[in-house]
């Protein structure tokens, strides 16, 4: 009897050790459960997913004139909406170094805004898509502020700020001929003096005409540029440009009979026997401006280029250098753009 007593002890006891083991296992493995369960929904739970290739809007806050004109900005393939101020602290992040003087920036934001302005009178390039667009070869360029900021690194605070209040301080200040914004094209640097714009393109403007600009070459980067050829690689740009052009014989006799303009840059020459405008040669062989020079140097054709750019309405360096030397903004326009008045546009 007391031997089944003391069995019957042992199996409790055994049986208890159990129970005890089993409730020690069961709170190792859910302990974890516990402390996890309250945040599974931000651990483990879906999220909605971000867009990266949005771009964020504009943060700038434009002058009342400014803001009261919306644009329709085409960027690649889509189509950004924006007050006419944002639009411009883009073109003017993109278009000027904001190293330069105020009031040189100020001069490039009115000649921006009115481009612009020319851009929608005119009814622009885009028809129904878009008002503007940020392709520099079709309207202007354009850098938005976080891609600005990652190029500027450590200068973008100050960067930022100095070209928001260009735009800002000259709201809604735009370059008028008869009351009527003009085409304010504008270019890098000239060769001391800027062109007329019947010297580069099909038609003359009244306020586009050559004008002495006061750029220094030796501060400007590659202001003189060196360009050079082999004769096969000269040959297919020219042939590709001037298909009619006679390219047989020697490099030195393919251009000929070359006639200046007002500025000193290449009116017109003879390649291969056809008459072509300086400014198709440039484009043909990639030069930065068409005041150039050329010549054969040990098998090679060798250009000499001055300046970069058309040459036509404002120089930024130009620009930069009358700001320097005390000239305002409404100064600097009313050089570049002949006959002009600067005043708010609410046209």
């Amino acid at each position: 009897m007391r031997q089944r007593k003391n069995a019957a002890g042992r199996r409790s006891r055994i049986q208890q050790s159990i129970a005890v083991s089993a409730l020690l296992f069961a709170a190792l493995f859910l302990l974890p459960l516990a402390v996890v369960v309250p945040f599974r929904s931000p651990l483990f739970g879906r999220e909605e997913p971000v867009d990266e290739t949005q771009t964020p809007p504009p943060s700038f806050t434009s002058g009342s004139l400014d803001a009261d004109r919306t644009l329709r900005v085409l960027d690649g393939e889509r189509v950004l909406e924006m007050d006419l101020g944002q639009y411009l602290v883009g073109v003017v992040r993109a278009e000027m170094p904001a190293s330069f003087e105020m009031e040189a920036l100020k001069a490039q934001a009115v000649a921006a805004r009115t481009y612009t302005l020319y851009k929608l009178h005119s009814g622009g390039n885009h028809g129904e898509t878009a008002d503007v667009c940020t392709d520099h070869t079709c309207c202007q360029a354009y850098i938005s502020e976080e891609k600005a900021r990652a190029n500027w690194g450590g200068a973008a605070d100050a960067n930022e700020a100095k070209i928001e209040a260009a735009v800002r301080d000259t709201d809604g200040q735009a370059a008028l001929y008869g009351g009527v914004p003009i085409l304010a094209v504008f270019h890098s640097s000239s060769a001391g003096l800027t062109r007329a714009a019947g010297e580069v393109w099909l038609n003359d403007l009244p306020y586009l005409q050559a004008v002495d600009s006061p750029e220094s070459g030796d501060r400007i980067p590659n202001y003189y540029s060196r360009v050079e050829f082999t004769k096969e690689e000269l040959r297919a740009k020219l042939a590709s440009a001037f298909p009619e052009a006679d390219l047989s014989g020697g490099m030195d006799s393919w251009f000929q009979d070359a006639a200046a303009d007002s500025a000193g840059s290449v009116a017109s020459l003879c390649v291969g026997g056809v008459t072509v405008k300086g400014t198709a040669v440039r484009a043909a062989l990639g030069l930065r401006s068409a005041c150039f020079t050329w010549e054969v140097q040990e098998e090679k054709m060798v250009f000499f280029v001055t300046g970069y750019g058309h040459g036509v309405g404002l120089s930024q360096y130009g620009a930069n250098a009358m700001a320097a030397a005390g000239a305002d903004y409404k100064e600097i326009i009313t050089h570049y753009y002949t006959g002009v008045t600067v005043e708010s546009y609410k046209g």
